[in-house]
């Protein structure tokens, strides 16, 4: 079993929105029963929020399905549960480290890293731009799917 979490800032954009694209990979690989997929936020601005309007759009204007949901915030409890703890940006990596104490395990990584890129998920909240979003989010789970292969 291969145990997935997402992370961002505060859990509404970016990580579910590439919750539910992994989700949706797995299950055209009909691989559902070998992967655990979720995600949280980093901070506590949005807990208890449902995915923004904007992600929800664009999910399903990719026919990508999502069920409602309320953010969360991830726990060092977490750390021990996953096998891949996957963030948006550099500041989610920071709060990673601090609650990890350092990632001993190498669990955390930067979602793009798995395309071989090394630079941060496109930010909605900022941008606007759910569309840039959405391609970043396939381009990493489509990486991130074929370490699995």
């Amino acid at each position: 079993m291969h145990k997935i979490l997402f992370v961002c800032h505060g859990n509404i954009c970016r990580s579910p929105m590439c919750e539910f694209v992994m989700k949706e990979f797995v299950r055209r690989a009909g691989r559902e029963a070998e992967f655990v997929i979720d995600s949280k936020a980093c901070r506590t601005d949005e807990i208890g929020s449902d995915a923004h309007p904007g992600t929800q759009r664009m999910l399903r204007a990719k026919g990508i399905p999502f069920t409602r949901r309320a953010a969360r915030l991830i726990r060092r409890e977490d750390y021990d549960a996953y096998d891949f703890i996957i963030a948006m940006d550099d500041e989610n990596m920071r709060d990673l480290r601090r609650l990890t104490k350092g990632d001993p395990e190498g669990k955390c990584r930067l979602l793009l890293s798995f395309a071989g890129e090394e630079r941060e998920v496109a930010d909605p909240w900022y941008t606007g731009n759910f569309e840039a979003t959405y391609q970043d989010a396939v381009k990493g789970c489509k990486a991130l799917l074929a370490q699995f292969e």
